[in-house]
């Protein structure tokens, strides 16, 4: 007769599974709550120029705090197009550099290369301003920005006076600051892939570039998105570095070339200087635009990952 087991459940096992689960749960809830109430208070403080301005505030382009009208339409497009020229400029530097540390380089240089994609994480945007005023606008406007608009000068984008600083100088600038954060996230993403995604591509008689494409990038693709949309919620909010190099100036241009402004610049360079309830409520109403545009373009990149990578990805060799 086999003697029988007895399994003893302990009800201070069951309160710690309820205390833990209750926990983790306060605190998911608790980024939700923060993001509430940081929309509330900058939805408070921009109660004048929702009253007054609507959604003109909007699409108006006037920007006259002498005469109290304001419209956000020139920091929106300076906020989208500079963080666009940032990632068209990062993405590929990012993703091929994650692809060389993790499947090429050499046992003896990744981690030398590794250590100076964190520096550069580290180093503050003063800093990297500073460098793009005394270093990086001159050589743009003697060189790169001459060049380019020889290039392709019948384009609208690369047409117009040069100045150095512009929305150009923004993009790179920016794009040198999210670099790092994409290049990190990829290599995490990049090493997670299974080994046997590469060997089964290679027993089936792939090249070593065919495994990288077929078996890696293939497999870890919607993990380089969500690393690209986390390198765009930096581009969107950064403030100092683009405010020093962007020019500042309230318009929307075809050329790239053009000074701009963006959703944070206007916040960071007007707000000590808002001197009446209007003005302030119109800086508020930015900040809240800049939060508004920062959750839709997230949430259009989540709608995008899930019509087009599916629920799953399935390498095909």
């Amino acid at each position: 007769m086999q003697p029988t087991t007895t399994v003893q459940t302990h009800g201070g096992s069951h309160f710690g599974d309820r205390a833990f689960r209750w926990l983790t749960l306060l605190m998911a809830l608790s980024i939700f709550v923060l993001i509430a109430l940081i929309g509330f208070e900058l939805a408070n403080g921009s109660k004048l120029t929702l009253q007054k301005f609507g959604w003109r505030f909007l699409v108006s382009s006037d920007w006259d705090p002498v005469n109290e009208v304001f419209g956000a339409l020139p920091f929106i497009f300076g906020t989208l197009v500079s963080s666009a020229i940032a990632l068209v400029i990062a993405v590929p530097i990012s993703i091929a550099t994650a692809v060389y540390l993790t499947e090429l380089a050499p046992q003896w240089l990744r981690q030398p290369l590794i250590l100076f994609i964190e520096l550069l994480a580290a180093v503050p945007s003063v800093i990297l301003g500073l460098w793009g005023i005394f270093v990086m606008v001159p050589w743009l406007g003697a060189h790169l920005d001459p060049w380019l608009q020889k290039l392709f000068g019948f384009l609208p984008l690369f047409q117009g006076p040069i100045y150095g600083i512009g929305m150009l100088a923004g993009g790179i600038i920016v794009a040198i600051m999210v670099i790092p954060i994409i290049t990190s996230i990829s290599r995490e993403i990049l090493r997670s892939v299974p080994g046997l995604q590469r060997e089964a591509a290679y027993a089936l008689g792939a090249t070593h570039w065919e495994v990288t494409r077929i078996a890696v990038l293939s497999y870890a693709k919607k993990g380089l998105f969500g690393a690209v949309i986390l390198g765009l919620g930096r581009a969107l909010g950064e403030t100092m570095a683009v405010t020093m190099v962007i020019g500042n100036r309230p318009e929307i241009a075809k050329s790239l070339f053009a000074p701009g402004y963006t959703l944070a610049s206007v916040v960071a360079n007007e707000f000590t200087e808002a001197t009446t309830d209007m003005y302030l409520s119109a800086l508020f109403e930015i900040g809240l635009v800049l939060l508004g545009v920062t959750v839709l373009v997230n949430a259009l990149a989540q709608l995008l990952l899930k019509t087009f990578a599916g629920p799953g990805v399935k390498p095909q060799y």
